[in-house]
């Protein structure tokens, strides 16, 4: 899958109807500007499946939810169907300022499952067999000094486009957007429950310096206004819900 370990850019989110979607993924097509994201299938589709970690007193949760100017984020990603053979990805997102730094190092999922059990055992990290090792270091000294733990996974499906003339562009819509806190293995797949409309699309174009004219015009003939969508806050939000209306009805029926 994407092998890109380091990015730096800005990442424009907007939350548009299903059908807008398909109208502006065809129009990208035929604009000549861009083509389907060469890591899906032909048409740019794949599918992700993140394992996002918090603190016991929702540390990254709250610099989230109440956009700290520096705030930051780990999770574990794979992509499409994986089992512990797969390569998985653990990545420290960063966002300052609003320019977004992602640092990712490649394991074998099975070998990121070890290390969350057991920790670092040799300062290179060489029994996990990560990519960079630096970055591994990063995930470590991030992981400590939060004290983060494994929280709820995120997973929905993805159709992405990659600029022609500007290499940096990336316009990507997520959709089918679901999460769990009681199965916490991504290799279980995407499965949980909606938390964003399934009638709605999370839309990022994500470039390192400005969003170019042509993308802009199109962006407005549609009417998108931008709007910021935190998935890790939202599933948060849903699990706590859900946790909270079980509870409740338990409690009903003890009463009862």
């Amino acid at each position: 899958m994407i092998s890109k370990e380091i990015f730096q850019r800005y990442e424009l989110k907007y939350l548009i109807p299903f059908w807008k979607y398909e109208e502006i993924a065809q129009q990208l097509v035929h604009s000549g500007k861009m083509r389907y994201d060469k890591f899906g299938d032909r048409f740019g589709n794949y599918n992700i499946v993140s394992l996002y970690f918090d603190s016991d007193d929702k540390k990254i949760y709250y610099e989230t939810r109440n956009k700290l100017n520096f705030r930051q984020k780990l999770r574990l990603r794979v992509y499409d169907d994986a089992s512990l053979e797969s390569p998985a990805f653990l990545e420290v997102k960063q966002k300052f300022n609003n320019v977004v730094n992602k640092r990712r190092t490649k394991l074998r999922l099975y070998d990121a499952y070890q290390y969350l059990k057991h920790g670092k055992q040799t300062q290179s990290f060489e029994e996990y067999t990560p990519s960079n090792h630096q970055i591994m270091r990063e995930v470590d000294s991030f992981k400590g000094l939060y004290g983060l733990q494994p929280k709820i996974v995120v997973s929905y499906d993805r159709q992405a486009f990659h600029g022609l003339e500007e290499s940096d562009l990336r316009v990507t819509f997520d959709y089918n957007l679901m999460c769990r806190d009681d199965n916490l293995r991504l290799e279980d797949g995407p499965d949980g429950t909606h938390f964003v409309d399934p009638s709605l699309v999370v839309m990022e174009v994500k470039v390192s310096q400005s969003v170019p004219l042509w993308l802009s015009r199109m962006l407005s003939e549609f009417e998108c206004p931008r709007r910021s969508v935190s998935k890790f806050c939202t599933s948060l939000d849903l699990a706590d819900e859900l946790k909270t209306e079980t509870g409740r009805r338990l409690h009903e029926s003890i009463i009862v």
